[in-house]
């Protein structure tokens, strides 16, 4: 029997690092908002697919100009005075590629205080599984969990599920690739009890064993030779931030089979409680040739992830100076989904609007993440033959176009599902941030005003007035 949920000014589906900022944004901007997850936890790849443990990158651009605030910013601030973060950590060697390290676990403890102090409504262990259309007009979704199935009504829904699931099962134009060329599946790990002195001493005696790309650094006027003298430097394993190589370990273990061969060995960095540090191990499995839109194929990867996770464990705590006496304290719960379906919208972001750093009347945030770097299975986790940066180390617009699926009124889509060609493909934290506070907002501004979504594409300045108001930066960087 199909119940009766409630009706909504905005429904949001999906929790995670777009469909958290999107809910909390509709809700400020006066929506009443309900926000839909298939599980209990709130903050998909960040807390519970990830968690990458730096948080956010690029949160500056090749200038050193700060080019995304908003919730990323006040996330990291309410951690960092609480003492669940570090510091923006901006060494000038690395560019704008830097990191703002926050505990995944007290940042998804602080969405759930971010949720009910902002009224937002959730709806959790429930999947949205068809859409309520009249004609192209979206009206509200269906919905299962564990009463049954329930419609939920909504003046705008915005889809913040990764996949573009919801736009699916509306009928729009998605693009995606063959499945032997889409960005492998990782299901990541962290661990502790590491003996940071001893890493990071055997770092600094081989230091042609890790890998500094100078290809993310062109405007710090440095070398690869010198970016080795600034790492021989550092007084701590946070003035380096990731760690990636351990070249000579990984051909060994690979000449031993003891090595899965599917990605280099590389780890970032975790704050905890106390001033304790974790490693965090978020490319050690990488499961190519799968299409995770297919039950069949993600059912696989996530069994030969963990088969991959196994292997490179083993290897890990054998092999690399400091991990002796390691021990793993949590294995993500799901398999990080790096690529799958992008969602045809009005607009779609191109690499040379990346490149070019363009700029755009409906503009609704910002990125520096540069075009073309994918990871890969291989010998390395990040191929960067091909990336290409903002020019002059500025940012481009993401425009608001990018965000309203084409063909469909009433439903925006927001995070790594949002209207792009493959090489910009927006699916960064960072990003998938900005992006979701952006639909949030117009989702309220349409509900309000009784207009869709689309019709907001020619009348953007109270959205963009909202935003500014959230913190949001739209304005004055290169």
């Amino acid at each position: 029997m199909l119940g009766y949920y409630g009706s909504y000014d905005v429904v949001v589906c999906g929790g995670g690092t777009s469909g958290v900022p999107a809910a909390i944004a509709a809700a400020r901007a006066g929506a009443k908002t309900l926000l839909i997850e298939r599980v209990g936890q709130l903050g998909g790849q960040m807390n519970f697919s990830g968690p990458p443990g730096f948080a956010y990158a690029f949160l500056f651009n090749g200038r050193g100009e700060q080019i995304i605030g908003g919730f990323a910013q006040e996330t990291h601030k309410r951690l960092l005075e609480a003492g669940h973060a570090l510091p923006h950590l901006r060494p000038k060697w690395r560019g704008q590629f830097t990191f703002s390290y926050v505990d995944p676990d007290w940042w998804g403890l602080l969405v759930y205080e971010m949720m009910k102090e902002n009224n937002v409504e959730l709806m959790l262990h429930t999947m949205v599984t068809d859409v309520i259309l009249d004609g192209n007009v979206v009206k509200g979704v269906v919905t299962a969990h564990p009463s049954g199935k329930s419609i939920v009504l909504a003046k705008v829904v915005i889809d913040c599920t990764g996949e573009g699931e919801v736009s699916y099962l509306a009928g729009a134009e998605y693009d995606i690739l063959p499945k032997d060329q889409l960005e492998p599946s990782t299901v990541a790990f962290t661990v502790d009890g590491v003996d940071w002195d001893k890493v990071l001493a055997y770092v600094k005696s081989n230091i042609d064993d890790f890998i500094f790309d100078q290809v993310l650094l062109p405007y710090n006027g440095m070398t690869v030779e010198d970016i080795k003298k600034e790492v021989l430097k550092a007084e701590s394993i946070l003035d380096i931030g990731e760690i990636m190589g351990f070249e000579k370990i990984r051909v060994k273990a690979l000449e031993t089979g003891e090595w899965h061969g599917n990605s280099g060995i590389g780890f970032f960095l975790m704050p905890k409680e106390g001033g304790r540090v974790l490693a965090h191990f978020q490319h050690s499995s990488h499961v190519g040739n799968a299409d995770c839109t297919d039950v069949r194929d993600l059912t696989y990867v996530e069994v030969e992830a963990r088969m991959q996770d196994i292997i490179a464990w083993k290897c890990i705590k054998k092999y690399l100076p400091g991990f002796e006496n390691a021990y793993i304290t949590r294995v993500c719960p799901e398999v990080r989904i790096r690529e799958t379906r992008r969602i045809i919208c009005d607009y779609v972001l191109t690499a040379d609007d990346v490149v070019e750093a363009r700029k755009f009347d409906d503009v609704i945030g910002k990125s520096s993440f540069p075009v073309g770097g994918k990871h890969a299975v291989g010998d390395r986790a990040l191929t960067l033959e091909a990336v290409r940066l903002p020019k002059d180390g500025g940012s481009h617009d993401i425009p608001y176009r990018a965000l309203v699926v084409k063909g469909l009124e009433n439903l925006l889509v927001a995070g790594k599902a949002i209207s792009t060609d493959r090489p910009s493909h927006h699916r960064f934290l960072q990003q998938t941030t900005v992006t979701g506070t952006a639909a949030g907002v117009a989702a309220a501004v349409a509900a309000r005003r009784g207009v869709t979504p689309r019709a907001l594409e020619n009348d953007l300045k109270e959205v963009q007035e909202i935003l500014i108001k959230q913190g949001a930066i739209l304005y004055g960087t290169h």
